[in-house]
Order: structure tokens, then sequence, then C-alpha cells
């Protein structure tokens, strides 16, 4: 079986940093993969590097065995599509709802826009009644539902999702994760998501990377986690401080 995301020995450096270390891994098309770790320790920049928005200073990144360098193609950025932390900055403020989720159709030239935004939307939870408002008039879990909507109207494989519910209340959380749940499910989406709350990792992905200072320090499985069965003392370190961690 084609791996939907494989990486080998990945480097990543902003002006003499380096921010990731060789960091190797592999995503099974379907699964939900977890990047955990402390700020900075090289989560996000992983997602950024596999988006293109990163400078790689080493290593190889394939997307169903297929290798990306340089700038990403048009078949890459639709089939791969990113869903940021901040609900409140990834939308313009002086755009519609109906325009955000427009703009990406428009730049792959697809055509039937009226039926993918409704269905988008309705897959989201928002329905016709949100198409022409402006960010500043939704919640900010409306609008993180409005940022997952734009990824999917493009109908991709895979979905990167950098800390997609830690600016939102923890009840608005539970509803989007949920969502994210069920969006997976329904379409056989990959997820590789970045997170920093190790009970969001436990409920949403069936394996997680721990990294630290740009470097993987051990793959675990779920029950691995919720279990608490880890080999380094990094991980176990972690466990204890995260508040408001609870076995699966």
């Amino acid at each position: 079986m084609k791996h939907a995301i494989e990486i080998r020995d990945l480097s990543v450096v902003y002006d003499g940093f380096k921010a990731l270390k060789s960091v190797s891994l592999a995503v099974e098309p379907g699964e939900s993969f977890g990047l955990v770790g402390e700020s900075g320790s090289g989560k996000s920049t992983l997602l950024r590097a596999i988006a293109g928005l990163a400078p790689v200073a080493g290593g190889t990144i394939l997307l169903k065995h297929h290798y990306l360098a340089g700038r990403r193609d048009k078949a890459t950025l639709r089939d791969v599509q990113m869903v940021f932390q901040d609900p409140y900055g990834s939308l313009h403020p002086r755009q519609t709802v109906d325009r955000a989720l427009s703009e990406p159709l428009v730049i792959h030239g697809i055509d039937n826009a009226e039926v993918r935004i409704r269905r988008a939307l309705d897959e989201v939870g928002l329905g016709q009644g949100f198409r022409f408002r402006y960010p500043h008039q939704l919640s900010g879990g409306q609008r993180q539902r409005v940022a997952i909507a734009r990824a999917l109207i493009l109908e991709p494989s895979i979905l990167l999702l950098d800390e997609p519910t830690s600016a939102l209340d923890a009840s608005v959380q539970a509803e989007v994760l949920n969502l994210l749940d069920q969006v997976r499910e329904d379409r056989r989406l990959t997820f590789l998501m970045v997170s920093h709350d190790l009970a969001v990792v436990t409920h949403m992905c069936d394996r997680l990377m721990v990294m630290h200072n740009g470097a993987e320090v051990e793959t675990l499985s779920r029950a691995q986690l919720a279990a608490r069965t880890v080999s380094a003392a990094y991980t176990a370190r972690l466990l204890a401080a995260s508040e408001g961690f609870r076995r699966a």
C-alpha cells in the first residue's frame, strides 16, 4: 500500500537555526496521525514544509509516492489542504463567506461553484444563512467551520491541521473535533494533526509522534498514549504536565 504521506530525514533551517532535524514518518491513507510537543518543538514547521511554506534544507517529502520539491503544483495544492490555528486571522475581514469559498474554486478553475458551496456549508453544519456574512459576524467556532469548509471544497484527500481548535472555547472545541472526525470518516480523508493537547490527540489520532527541539522523541499508538505506556522520559513529563489528560 502506498503511504499517503512519507517524510524521510527532513530538515528545515531558518537563518541558521535548525527547526527540523532529520525527521521521518509515514502516514497511511485514511489514518489520523498526530504531532505533539511543546511550543517550538517543530510540529507546525513539519506541516508547513509539506505545504511548501518552509525552507527545506534536506530530506524528502512524498505524497502517495510522488516526490515534492520546490513550489507545489496545482494538483498537489488541491489534494492537500491546510487548516490553520487562528480562525480570526485565516479569513479576510472584508470578504463574505461566499467569497472565501468561491476563491479557491476560481483559482483551480472549478465550475460547479454553487453546488460545492452549498454542500460545503451544509457539511460543516452552517447552512446557507451564513453564506453572505462577514467574519466579524461569526463566532470563533463558526469561523473555523468556514475555514474547514474552504479546505474541503476542493475535495482533497489529505488535511493538514495546525492546532485547529486551540483558539476556541472548550465546548466549541468538542463540536469542531467531532465535525472533523465525521468528515474524515465520510470522505475517508488522511489527517496530519498538530496539537499540544494530549486529550485531543487521544480522541482524534490513531498514532502520534512526540517531538522535542525539532526531532522525534518517539512514536506511539493511541492505546499506548491512553495507557501511558511510553519509553521516553520527555514523553512521561509531557503527560504529567498535560492538564485535564484523561484515559480514552
